[in-house]
């Protein structure tokens, strides 16, 4: 059986970190027929949208996707390409695993948490006025509906994965209203779970406790600026955005994607490091059942790390795109 996903390729170094992955997953015999659209500059200066009606088909139809780093052009009066897509398509769970990987060295070891952040409201609504020149308001959207949402999802995911321990951050010592509301929404759904630990944590307290000994969390669980932020924090943990994936995850739609910048610097010099989008593109199998495959292409991850002899120079060594992406196939 061949499943069809939406493969969008991006911008910057996107093409080539997305063209290496679709290279290993086909090497690893990854049932994938892929359909090729759009977004971000590249569909900017050919449609004039970031994301274009046909992204959207494309995803709705599949239902599954593989996306590149996207670049929404400034000063246009346009909406991230990133959000646009995530709000249009109801992916109100941002999923992000973090896991510590042999050969990448960094002052913490053993780290294995998993950061889920509510994709839809927050800020990230874009809600905001000129009050008076130079006065700027902006509103900060919270629904009970969105926090029990996301919650049962996280539980769920928590019960299927066997993770033990969830941890709620927010902040409503100070937004008692909006921060209180996600967090009485994760109390609540939270009662159906007894037999999964679960506790409440200051945003701040969080980074801290992060900063100190990240192996005391199992999953954290946050509303979308924090998600965002701590995401990015955790991913430093284990040596930056270059070697971890992600996924936004509604109830009919998946998208799985690289969760670092398209690195405008670097692009077409064929030296950019396609771990995180492969790595997600793991995430992508694992999601349709494929998991022999998915399995084999991270034990072929595992194995090129820890021998360290075709790494990219982000990872310490001096390979290629191409001589990175030939090690995992010769893996396989």
């Amino acid at each position: 059986m061949a499943y069809k996903a939406t493969l969008i390729p991006g911008d910057g170094i996107g093409p080539e970190v997305t063209g290496a992955t679709v290279r290993v997953l086909a090497a690893a015999g990854a049932p994938i027929e892929w359909e090729t659209v759009h977004a971000g500059r590249k569909a900017f200066e050919e449609t004039g949208i970031p994301v274009p009606e046909n992204v959207l088909t494309s995803l709705r139809t599949n239902r599954i996707g593989l996306k590149g780093p996207l670049e929404t052009p400034k000063g246009k009066g346009f909406r991230s390409a990133n959000v646009t897509i995530r709000q249009e398509l109801e992916l109100y769970t941002g999923l992000r695993p973090v896991k510590s990987l042999p050969g990448i060295i960094t002052p913490y070891e053993n780290v294995d948490l998993v950061v889920l952040r509510e994709n839809t409201e927050d800020l990230y609504a874009g809600i905001e006025h000129e009050l008076a020149p130079g006065q700027i308001i902006s509103v900060k959207v919270s629904t009970r509906s969105a926090g029990e949402r996301i919650s049962k999802w996280a539980f769920e995911y928590m019960r299927y994965r066997g993770r033990r321990l969830i941890s709620c951050c927010a902040k409503p010592s100070v937004n008692p209203m909006s921060d209180g509301a996600f967090v009485d929404a994760f109390q609540k759904i939270g009662q159906d779970y007894p037999y999964i630990a679960q506790n409440t944590m200051p945003i701040d307290n969080v980074s801290m406790a992060l900063a100190m000994d990240p192996t005391n969390f199992d999953v954290l669980l946050l509303q979308n600026l924090s998600g965002d932020i701590l995401s990015d924090l955790c991913a430093g943990l284990v040596g930056g955005l270059g070697v971890v994936p992600g996924a936004n995850v509604g109830d009919r739609i998946a998208v799985f994607e690289a969760v670092h910048g398209t690195a405008p610097d670097i692009a077409g010099k064929g030296i950019a490091n396609p771990l995180a989008v492969l790595m997600s593109g793991v995430m992508l199998l694992e999601h349709i059942g494929e998991r022999a495959i998915a399995d084999k292409v991270n034990r072929a991850i595992w194995d090129v790390l820890e021998k360290g002899e075709h790494l990219t120079g982000d990872l310490g060594g001096n390979a290629n795109t191409k001589t990175f992406t030939d090690a995992l196939i010769d893996a396989l």
